[in-house]
């Protein structure tokens, strides 16, 4: 399969990747595995781009590291999309974390409808839903810090760049 499409995520800290690791490996030892892309580091998601962007998309993402430090992200909450495929914690929302998103936003992406989520789980909308029981009993909410932006292509998932949030913004 050819790639088809760039994404921009905000890379979590060391820390938050052990907790959502944690999570993951309770649904693992449980039975869930699910589809959702193996070796990536949890993220949120800020923009996507056409193949043909990348060197946009790469300026963008060493900007926006060198304007932004590192962001608390509070998961509070847990949610699943629309069709029942995707589990994941919700970030609240935050003067931080929707400015970060305005400084990566692609044109493509421009006033769409942007939901922050970290994934945890991918699968079948039956699956996802025995799943969730055993994922509540292990979610706690806690604060996250976005360290590091990210530049992947997928299908398949090609590392692109990453840079880590260095600036001193002040909100």
């Amino acid at each position: 399969m050819a790639e088809q499409f760039l994404t921009l995520m905000a890379d979590l800290d060391d820390d938050s990747q052990a907790v959502m690791s944690e999570w993951y490996e309770i649904l693992k030892d449980t039975g869930f595995v699910g589809t959702q892309t193996p070796g990536l580091p949890y993220h949120i998601s800020l923009a996507t781009f056409p193949l043909d962007r990348e060197r946009d998309a790469v300026e963008l993402m060493e900007k926006a590291a060198r304007e932004f430090s590192p962001i608390p992200v509070h998961i509070r909450h847990i949610g699943l999309f629309a069709g029942g495929k995707v589990l994941f914690g919700a970030p609240e929302m935050s003067t931080e974390l929707s400015s970060l998103h305005d400084a990566c936003e692609s044109e493509e992406n421009r006033g769409q409808v942007w939901t922050p989520h970290v994934t945890l789980f991918i699968d079948e909308p039956s699956t996802v839903c025995d799943a969730i029981p055993v994922f509540v009993k292990s979610f706690y909410p806690f604060t996250a810090k976005i360290t590091r932006l990210h530049l992947c292509a997928f299908w398949p998932t090609r590392e692109i760049a990453s840079a880590e949030l260095s600036g001193h913004n002040n909100f």
